[in-house]
């Protein structure tokens, strides 16, 4: 488990260097002497490089293996990272985040194939309960920390140390290659043919059944998430900082319960967690919404977390047992969530001319539904 830990690592740091900018848009902005509107593209930018670029990571990894990709990657997530620190404009930092996002894309879909390759699948619940709980407080610290951070430090500062933290991490895994080195997978002859293995796990019936819950629950954690520091800012009257520890919860239930959340599903089965899952991260953004004391809120935050703890690290196990193409189908899985944290956070920017408290309600409502709907398509997954 100690190689799991480390490859998550690598994608909690890049999950952490993905969402720490959002805090820090409105300095950005004065830094800059651009609108805030300009220098939010600079998150999309990034999600939109990362979720295409899945497509080919996963793929690559089928042909020529896991290791070499995922250490390709992160040194191109270390690099251009470490560049961000030197922009002088904020279109120079649109174009990097863009290039990190597409280099930094091969870790987190091939560490799930590698799990898949590692683990049989009885045990692969507790794999990926720690993989995803790494991700969770990625986008949790990153969000937080990051806004904490750059009271003390400034911007470029920040960005140099997520990218020495990446080396110590490249290093690390380094000293461990020999235990990727065996043969992970079948070779294909042809990027054709790796294309068409990825059409043929998407259209499997349980293969666009599971893609389409990864897409919404994407869209739902993250049109709810990418919204709740204003929520606190506009409703509690916090801080930069304020806002900061407030969503430090998002994070924790993933770090401490990841694994053993795994093992439960392991244990019951994914077609009783999955609808649970579901319902926990709908009631939360409903319970959010009613405006309750300020520890309330920071409790459903973290309630929150669990719902996609629930769910993506399932999500993940079902995908890894569609097709001996693992890389295809992981790629797919990326390529999914990815869209789906752009596309929520779109949808939601759109109806949260309504009010703040009836967009999370409306998010609430349809993960009701769509939990209900998990029910019954997820009922045969052991």
């Amino acid at each position: 488990m100690f190689l799991v830990v480390v490859l998550s690592l690598g994608t909690f740091i890049i999950f952490f260097q993905g969402f720490m900018v959002a805090p820090i848009l409105p300095g950005l902005s004065r830094i800059f002497h651009v609108s805030v509107r300009h220098v939010s593209f600079i998150e999309p930018a990034y999600l939109l490089g990362y979720g295409l670029a899945t497509l080919i990571y996963g793929p690559l990894s089928d042909k020529y293996g896991r290791f070499p990709v995922i250490l390709c990657s992160l040194t191109c997530f270390i690099v251009l990272t470490a560049c961000t620190g030197f922009c002088q404009s904020i279109t120079q930092m649109i174009i990097l985040r863009l290039l990190t996002g597409i280099g930094a894309a091969g870790v987190a879909p091939n560490t799930i194939g590698w799990i898949g390759d590692k683990f049989p699948y009885e045990r692969r619940g507790h794999a990926l309960g720690i993989f995803f709980g790494f991700m969770a407080a990625g986008t949790a610290f990153g969000s937080s920390v990051g806004a904490l951070f750059t009271a003390k430090v400034s911007w470029p500062v920040l960005f140099w140390m997520v990218a020495g933290v990446g080396v110590l991490i490249l290093v690390l895994l380094i000293g461990y290659r020999k235990n990727f080195l065996q043969k992970e997978s079948e070779p294909f002859g042809s990027f054709v043919a790796l294309y068409q293995s990825v059409k043929e796990v998407f259209f499997l019936p349980r293969g666009w059944r599971t893609y389409l819950f990864v897409l919404f629950n994407g869209m739902f954690h993250s049109g709810v998430f990418a919204w709740t520091g204003y929520f606190f800012y506009k409703n509690y009257h916090l801080d930069e900082q304020g806002v900061g520890l407030a969503l430090l919860g998002y994070g924790i239930p993933g770090l401490l319960l990841g694994p053993l959340l795994g093992k439960l599903a392991d244990k019951y089965g994914r077609s009783r967690i999955i609808p649970i899952g579901i319902l926990i991260g709908a009631l939360s953004a409903i319970l959010l919404s009613m405006n309750y004391s300020l520890v309330a809120s920071c409790l459903f935050i973290a309630t929150l977390s669990f719902g996609f703890e629930l769910t993506h690290p399932l999500f993940a196990a079902i995908i890894t047992t569609l097709s001996p193409k693992k890389g295809a189908a992981t790629g797919l899985f990326a390529f999914f969530l990815f869209m789906g944290y752009g596309l929520g956070s779109l949808v939601f920017s759109l109806i949260v001319t309504i009010g703040l408290n009836q967009a999370f309600r409306v998010f609430g409502t349809v993960a009701l539904i769509a939990a209900c709907v998990a029910a019954i398509n997820f009922k045969e997954e052991k």
